[in-house]
């Protein structure tokens, strides 16, 4: 009975964020040097992380870390420093919306040092995250090179994790439904969750 309830949301998610892409964009994804439509694509992506659904633990032991608290409107993010690169089926961060202790997939997200010069996905839009120092615990602040990183967060003394320069950033609102577009930055939808 699951499998039939995992196949019927799949086919409805996919349906319903993959019509309006497919119909502006020919219904063809860029994956590799083949083109795949999207609504392959995005299944692809969705059973390759149907693991994480709820489950923030196994995501954690796959080797995602938390990166941001809730950044309002969009969530939790949650990195695995190993993924790099494009691959529908291996997002470099996954978004989680938090309410009490129960953990929800929001959405993938892919980072770029720059705009890609073919959309990784048809119709993809793209976001922002200017340079940053982020902490063990998913705070961050804003600095244009790490050489300006406090050792500790400013807003809690947790240690230092990483820096970045200015990235592209490109989610996918594949678990969690956005009346915005599946490739916008913010949620409307998530808003309520922003103190939870």
């Amino acid at each position: 009975m699951r499998k039939i309830v995992l196949v019927l949301a799949l086919t409805f998610a996919v349906g319903a964020t993959g019509a309006v892409s497919m119909a502006a964009t020919g219904g063809k994804a860029h994956h590799g040097a083949q083109a795949v439509p999207l609504a392959q694509s995005l299944a692809a992506a969705r059973l390759a992380t149907a693991k994480y659904a709820t489950d923030l633990n196994r995501a954690k032991a796959d080797g995602y870390g938390v990166i941001t608290q809730m950044i309002p409107s969009m969530g939790w993010h949650f990195m695995n420093p190993k993924v790099s690169g494009f691959d529908v089926t291996k997002p470099a961060i996954l978004v989680y919306i938090k309410h009490g202790s129960t953990w929800q997939l929001g959405a993938l997200e892919w980072v770029f040092p720059a705009k890609p010069k073919t959309p990784p996905l048809p119709g993809a839009k793209y976001g922002g995250f200017g340079a940053a120092c982020h902490y063990k615990d998913g705070t961050f602040t804003p600095e244009t090179s790490q050489d300006a990183c406090p050792k500790t967060s400013p807003q809690s003394g947790a240690a230092f994790n990483f820096w970045h320069p200015d990235l592209v950033t490109m989610h996918v609102w594949l678990w969690y439904p956005n009346p915005s577009g599946i490739y916008s930055g913010t949620n409307p939808l998530v808003t309520p969750f922003n103190k939870g």
